[in-house]
Formats: structure tokens, C-alpha cells, sequence
């Protein structure tokens, strides 16, 4: 019996003929260990893994030739290498171009020992990203989508959401993606909220017409998406209203909405009756707090809002309440109980996310930053109009119909 140790990392978030194929391999040369990157490893990488680390390795462990599966906390292998000390890494080749740096760190590591670095041709059409690929196409359900965003609260220190306006904003959101160095940077989630649909309608914000147009809002969102959606309903005053308001977003699908304190004496019980209104543990209800000049009554205030049921509370940061939120913030971390922290900031305040992380948010919001984005161009693109009368130079500064169509589709 081969009795030497195989090394195997992979994410195994889906299972596809390429892992079977590497599997296959390595007990060639002896007793497979599968190193099992952690849900926070993978969605800093890559993205949240559809099923999490427990699901994953329940289903890599009844893979035939697998012995043992360790947890790697990171893409990086080497604390378990050395702590192992396998006498083989077994790889796909395709890490000559996708992962070159970590591939010199495993031949040199394993070297120390006298290992060796065994390369597996890649299985062409067959990757995880691919099958991602096909599954947004297809899309998801409300319950995987609603369930998301606790997940990636548990699977990522903080987490970022962006404001979308109308069905092609939200499409941006949930297609932009940047890879920096080793890390995928993309936005977590989708931010909707009555202001915005209204003033990219071109109307005003009031409660009478905030319903349908935030329904009618949702719905374009969810056809073009799959990500988390959290919605702002500060609007929402009452008792009967933030009832129905959590019960029918709950249905649609939505993942969280937030409510104001707004001054209200009965934001307590508002909290309450909400809470027990919905169905799910997944359906979340987070608080905005309003007022900020005495960090003492904030603390008394968030405490009273988590002891009702609140499942996370939302700070604005701007240049005048920035010392003071500094302090709440400390304060609050030094809480027994404490739920996640939702950070919101104005351009005058002009912080980036490390000064969020700072005040521990665990959710960064850019709440409106596509929308006043904009209303530059299109006046710019008014005004060359008119001066060139013709629509040659703006065209020029424009994106095609044929690009919009593609992004629309893109994924």
C-alpha cells in the first residue's frame, strides 16, 4: 500500500469531471489530502462558493481516493504544506497563467523536503467559472438570492453594496469586477432606495406612490440579477406599513430593508411587529440611526432597536458627525450583543473603505454614486447637440447601443 501523502488544493465549490480528472491522478501516487479552501478564502478570490465549507466537504470527502479533507484557510498553501509536508502537490497545469506566484511559492516550499510538484494537463471546458457563467445565465432563486447576504456576512469581513436606479444600473452592478492581485473586487450587493427610483423617475418622494414604485423597482432588479438586494424605506412611519413593507419584500425575494428611526417614538414596537411578520430567518431588518449629537443616547438607542429584533444597525458619516460616530463606533464593539454595522458616507466626509473598516462596518454602502453619475454626460451630451447640431462629437463620448445590449447580457 503507497502510503505517501498527495496534496490536492481546490475550492470544490462545484464538482465537475476537471476535479474528478485531478482526483484521479494523484492516488496514483499515494493517500489524497484535499486542502479545502474556507468560504472567506474563496469569496476573497473568487466569489461566495454556492454551497458553503461544511456542504463542500461533505461532498469532497465521498469522492473515491479522498482520505482526509483539511481546511485551507486562504489560495495561499503553504501553512498547510508545511505543516503536512506531503511528498507530492497535486495541480492542474492551467496555474502556469492563473496563478504563477503561488505556483513558485508550492515547488519551492516543497522542495525543503524533498518533494515534488506533480502538473495535470488542464480539462478544457470544465471549471468552476465556466459553471458559474451558466448558472447566471440561468439566474437564481428568491431563497438562494435572500440568503446570500447573510453568508457573505458570515464568509467576509466587510462587504459593499451599490445603488441602482432602474433594471441596466443594477445589470452594471452585478457585473463589475476587478481582479487585484490575487483578490477579486466586486460590489457584494445591490442598494435600492425610494429617492433614488424617484428622482431617476423625475418625481418626488412621497408614501402614497413609494410602493409601487419601489415594487416596480424590485422586479426589474430581480429579472437582471442575482445578487443580495437590501432595501432603504425610510420613508416608512408606521406600524402597518413597515408590516406589510416586511412581509411583501421578504416574499419578493429582498434580503434586508432598512427603516428610519426618524425621531419615532415607536420604532421600538415598529421593529417588533415587523420582525414577526416575516417568515424566514434569512430576511433581515436593519435601522438607520438619525440622530448623532450625544453618543451616549446612541448607544442606549441601538441597544433598545436590538433588543426589539433589529438585525443590524446603519450609520451616515458625513464632515460634522465623523468624531462623534468615531466614538459611538468603539463604544459599540465593547457592546455584549452587537449586530452588523452598516456604513454609509457624503463626499465631504471623503472616506474610502479602509476609514470604514476603522469604524468596523461590516457593510459599506455607495448609496446613489451611479445615478449622479449620470446627469453630467447627458447634459453634456445636450449641449454638444445643440452647439454642433448633429450628434457626430457626442456619439463620440458615448457608449454604443450594440456595448449597452452586450452588457446587458454580460455576466
Amino acid at each position: 500500500m503507497n502510503l505517501k501523502k498527495v496534496y490536492v488544493g481546490m475550492t470544490g465549490d462545484l464538482i465537475h469531471p476537471g476535479i474528478i480528472n485531478i482526483i484521479k491522478h494523484a492516488r496514483e501516487y499515494g493517500q489524497v489530502i484535499v486542502g479545502l479552501v474556507s468560504d472567506e478564502g474563496v469569496a476573497k478570490y473568487k466569489r461566495l462558493p454556492a454551497m458553503p465549507f461544511n456542504a463542500r466537504k461533505n461532498v469532497i470527502e465521498h469522492i473515491k481516493g479522498v482520505v482526509e479533507v483539511v481546511k485551507q484557510d486562504t489560495i495561499d498553501y503553504i501553512p498547510n504544506l508545511k505543516k503536512i509536508k506531503p511528498d507530492y502537490v497535486v495541480h492542474g497545469d492551467i496555474w502556469r497563467t492563473t496563478q504563477p506566484i503561488i505556483r513558485k511559492q508550492v515547488i519551492e516550499t516543497i522542495k525543503k523536503w524533498g518533494g515534488e510538484v506533480i502538473e495535470i494537463p488542464y480539462s478544457k471546458g470544465y471549471s468552476s467559472n465556466s459553471f458559474h457563467h451558466y448558472l447566471k445565465k440561468i439566474g437564481t432563486t428568491k431563497e438562494v438570492r435572500q440568503e446570500r447576504l447573510k453568508r457573505l456576512l458570515e464568509s467576509k469581513q466587510t462587504i459593499r453594496f451599490l445603488g441602482a436606479h432602474d433594471g441596466l444600473s443594477a445589470t452594471i452592478v452585478e457585473n463589475a469586477n476587478m481582479r487585484i492581485n490575487f483578490s477579486v473586487e466586486e460590489f457584494d450587493g445591490i442598494w435600492l432606495s425610494s429617492r433614488t427610483s424617484a428622482v431617476n423617475k423625475g418625481i418626488s418622494v412621497n408614501i402614497d406612490n413609494n410602493k409601487s414604485e419601489m415594487n416596480d423597482l424590485i422586479y426589474q432588479v430581480l429579472e437582471n440579477t442575482t445578487k443580495p438586494i437590501i432595501v432603504d424605506c425610510d420613508q416608512i412611519t408606521n406600524i402597518t406599513e413597515a408590516e406589510y413593507i416586511s412581509r411583501t419584500f421578504e416574499r419578493f425575494g429582498v434580503s434586508a430593508i432598512v427603516l428610519s428611526e426618524n425621531n419615532n417614538n415607536k420604532i421600538s414596537e415598529i421593529i417588533s411587529k415587523s420582525k414577526k411578520a416575516q417568515v424566514t430567518d434569512d430576511f433581515m431588518l436593519f435601522i438607520k440611526i438619525e440622530n448623532y449629537k450625544d453618543v451616549q443616547d446612541m448607544i442606549q438607542r441601538v441597544q433598545s432597536y436590538i433588543n426589539s429584533g433589529a438585525d443590524g444597525i446603519m450609520i451616515q458619516i458625513n464632515s460634522s458627525n465623523k468624531s462623534n460616530i468615531s466614538e459611538f463606533c468603539k463604544q459599540y464593539q465593547e457592546l455584549k450583543i452587537h449586530v452588523p454595522l452598516i456604513t454609509s458616507s457624503t463626499t465631504k466626509a471623503q472616506m474610502d473603505e479602509t476609514e470604514h473598516k476603522k469604524f468596523a462596518s461590516n457593510i459599506i454602502v455607495y448609496e446613489d454614486q451611479l445615478l449622479k453619475s449620470v446627469i453630467g454626460p447627458m447634459e453634456e451630451s445636450t449641449k454638444s447637440i445643440l452647439i454642433n447640431q448633429n450628434c457626430n462629437e457626442s456619439d463620440k463620448k458615448s457608449t454604443s447601443m450594440s456595448e449597452i445590449i452586450s452588457s446587458i447580457h454580460k455576466s
